[in-house]
């Protein structure tokens, strides 16, 4: 088949229109409908249904669009492999976490990887659903348990634990648990069960919630949780990395906490040799060793 009509498929079927892919392309409407008509006499079917709205694919475009989507993601890594440069970093790199993770710990710390790479474009992408390294989603993700997926290079980070915080004009205004039965006595702040998270801190909620908990606001996110314990609204389940950043939120019930949750930093093994990856991950290596410091400073501090 000749790569730039499956080129131009690949942008009509993107678009949905041969007029927004001829202004991707640069090319006239006309042009392009040329060299579809001719793709599809070369393949002996039709690609699109044509109705007056757009366009729409055929099985068959279905087919052979998961196949140029596919090589478009290969070529893109090429791309990033080749444009990679010996001594600079430079260029776009995809990173996807979780909106928790990526809102409250690692946004705030990138203006130091931009002090010291001002040409690194990152695209950041938060969200709970797992992301396909391997077939170019992303460059590069930090998740909070380890890949299962082949062809990863992965590095175990750090562990983190979902615990009990409130301020502190909250605990003075009503009261400070002692025991668990207490919180009954307060409104639980917590992420919805219904939406995609990890294990440990959904398992800690339902446990939280055989107790007689009158009240409760559930967010779909760790950073809705966050505002609204800022607020004082109540006694929110969070990550423990949210301490330091949030230094006068309080412990609450410091014997209760999930189980351990690994976060993992991992991208492709096509792009072991990408100096942007590499610049990414030391970085946010040298950042997760600041944070273990800062939590056994503190740690000694209360012994």
């Amino acid at each position: 088949m000749d790569w730039d009509k499956l080129r131009i498929f690949h942008a009509v079927a993107d678009a949905g229109s041969l007029t927004h892919a001829g202004d991707a392309l640069h090319l006239s409407q006309s042009a392009v409908s040329r060299q579809i008509r001719s793709l599809e006499e070369s393949l002996n079917t039709t690609l699109f249904h044509r109705h007056a709205r757009g366009l729409i694919l055929t099985e068959q475009g279905e087919l052979l669009f998961d196949a140029t989507s596919a090589m478009s993601k290969r070529l893109d890594a090429a791309e990033a492999r080749i444009r990679d440069s010996e001594e600079e970093v430079f260029g776009e790199l995809r990173v996807t976490t979780t909106i928790g993770f990526g809102s409250l710990w690692l946004a705030p710390r990138l203006p130091k990887l931009y002090d010291k790479y001002p040409d690194l474009k990152i695209d950041l992408m938060l969200e709970e659903r797992v992301l396909d390294l391997p077939m170019r989603e992303a460059d590069v993700a930090i998740r909070m348990k380890e890949p299962s997926q082949a062809d990863l290079i992965r590095r175990r980070l750090m562990s983190v634990h979902m615990r009990l915080y409130a301020t502190p004009e909250y605990l003075a205004r009503t009261s400070t648990p002692g025991t668990l039965d207490d919180l009954s006595d307060h409104r639980l702040i917590c992420q919805n069960l219904n939406v995609t998270q990890v294990r440990a801190g959904a398992t800690l909620v339902q446990e939280l919630l055989t107790y007689d908990i009158r009240s409760m606001l559930t967010v779909n996110n760790y950073f809705g949780v966050l505002q609204a314990v800022l607020a004082g609204l109540g006694i929110g389940v969070l990550p423990d990395y949210v301490v330091e950043d949030f230094p006068h939120i309080v412990r609450v019930l410091p014997e209760v906490e999930s189980s351990e949750v690994p976060v993992f930093l991992a991208y492709p093994e096509e792009l072991r040799q990408s100096k942007r990856i590499a610049a990414f991950r030391d970085f946010v290596t040298e950042e997760i060793i600041a944070y273990r410091k800062s939590q056994k400073e503190a740690a000694a501090a209360l012994a």
